[in-house]
């Protein structure tokens, strides 16, 4: 593959982006869902390529004509598929990187209740999932038992986990498992905002809010995804000089030592499994695991340098995030592109099992547990734990932002520092990325066992401390 191929490729993916845009802009229906352009974008360009439009005109063009692959040649669907697995380093290596690390005390008390509530929540959709697998999926679908993860994976995980694990799901003979978390991953983004709305519709009709809410929260401008002239705030700081560095390839430079670190970390773990107990128990696990959560622990490792040594402040929270951004966007539009359909439909029924399971699941213990577990303003807190489980964190600070648009209430904070406990090892952290090479390696039930567990002494802590905690401190 040449260099004008993967240019190529990056600009098509460009005007897809804009298109995505153009078409949230033009129909109120996705205005009113708050989708993402890069999901709209990304499914323009699923209809447009080889599996949709290409597969229609084939049978008119024959198999060698230009259309039989849709509008875009084989190279860039190419390029369009390896982008995922490479987009998700940066997500993850980026995620710390310019925050200020706090006390664990403060950690514990703002975001204890909600990481008790995402814990439950995260183990239990392994527990749900790994149930269907063992009990259905397995015997009568022939489906091998890691399906079971795949819940917490798409949920949890989202678009960019699964893109992660694709080479995972490869290497251990399940490359399907790779399309069905990305459908997983788009069910869960949908029903995340649709029933995120329509829990917090409800809460307001029986007062269960702290803050009375209104209807018109958002404005016309807000929907179509632009920002006011008065609220149009800078990107990022310009820390460094350009005449210097620009400061946009300082950032990008600092997480690029970010992955490099966890780059390291990944290849001495497998020289360390080769030579230990490898060799002794002939199981081999760190060579399954892919490289962005590893390059998460990286970027808190380079922080917690900065935290010490880089006293100008010269790296810029906000100007990482821009970063994170535009890899975010890349990495939704290019998954949903090519993401096989013919995956998805011989897969129907279970994958039907495994997006309703996941969706009742969470809907279950939000309902039940939520209220129990956090103190004080539990919805506004809940709901964007609750709109996390279901896709990406994004979803989560959406519906944070419809019940608390001017954060009046500790949820957006406390959701902060809950983070930084539960990313490193759920939602795409280190968990995630055992689980599969762990039931493949020693089974289902072992995992099973754990993951249930996990999520009782969740539960427990949720119930039995954080629930009782005084509501005055917050």
């Amino acid at each position: 593959m040449t260099a004008n191929v993967i240019g190529f490729a990056l600009l098509v993916m460009g005007v897809f982006l804009l298109v995505g845009k153009m078409i949230r802009v033009s129909v109120p229906l996705f205005q009113s869902l708050f989708l993402p352009s890069s999901i709209l974008g990304g499914f323009a360009a699923l209809l447009l390529g080889p599996q949709v439009l290409g597969n229609l005109l084939e049978p008119l063009t024959g198999e060698d004509s230009f259309w039989s692959t849709g509008l875009f040649t084989e190279g860039i669907t190419e390029v369009w598929a390896a982008l995922p697995g490479l987009m998700i380093n940066v997500i993850f290596a980026s995620l710390f990187i310019g925050k200020k690390t706090p006390s664990l005390k403060k950690i514990l008390n703002y975001g204890g209740p909600q990481l008790a509530f995402g814990w439950t929540v995260g183990w239990g959709q392994y527990v749900i999932g790994l149930l269907i697998a063992v009990l259905i999926l397995t015997p009568f679908f022939g489906i091998p038992p890691m399906a079971g993860a795949l819940i917490e994976i798409g949920f949890e995980g989202g678009h960019g986990t699964a893109a992660g694990m694709q080479s995972t799901f490869q290497e251990l003979g399940f490359p399907q498992a790779y399309d069905l978390a990305v459908g997983l991953a788009t069910i869960g983004v949908l029903s995340g905002v649709i029933v995120g709305i329509i829990l917090i519709n409800i809460a307001a009709r029986k007062k269960q809010t702290a803050i009375e809410m209104d209807e018109n929260s958002f404005s016309d401008l807000q929907k179509l995804g632009i920002r006011e002239f008065e609220n149009r705030e800078a990107a990022g700081k310009m820390t460094v000089r350009s005449e210097s560095i620009e400061p946009l390839s300082f950032h990008v430079a600092m997480i690029s030592i970010a992955i490099l670190i966890g780059y390291g970390i990944q290849q001495a773990f497998i020289g360390l499994e080769a030579i230990t107990w490898g060799p002794w128990t002939d199981t081999y696990v760190m060579t399954y695991i892919p490289l962005f959560p590893l390059a998460m622990i990286g970027g808190i490792l380079l922080q917690l340098f900065l935290d010490r040594f880089d006293r100008f402040n010269l790296v810029d929270r906000q100007m990482v995030m821009r970063v994170q951004g535009l890899s975010l966007d890349v990495l939704i539009l290019t998954a949903i592109a090519t993401i096989s359909l013919a995956v998805i439909g011989e897969y129907f029924v279970p994958f039907l099992l495994l997006a309703i399971a996941g969706i009742g699941w969470n809907v279950l213990a939000f309902k039940l547990f939520a209220k129990k577990m956090i103190p004080s303003y539990w919805f506004e807190r809940a709901i964007g734990d609750f709109g996390q489980s279901m896709g990406i964190t994004a979803t989560g600070l959406l519906l944070m932002r419809i019940v608390d648009p001017n954060v009046e209430t500790p949820a957006l904070e406390a959701f902060g520092y809950k983070q930084l406990i539960y990313e490193p090892f759920l939602g795409g952290g280190l968990v995630t990325a055992l689980s599969v090479p762990l039931i493949y390696s020693l089974g289902p039930i072992p995992f099973l066992i754990f993951a249930f567990l996990m999520s009782l002494i969740g539960w427990a802590a949720g119930i039995f401390y954080f629930g009782k905690q005084n509501t005055e401190s917050f």
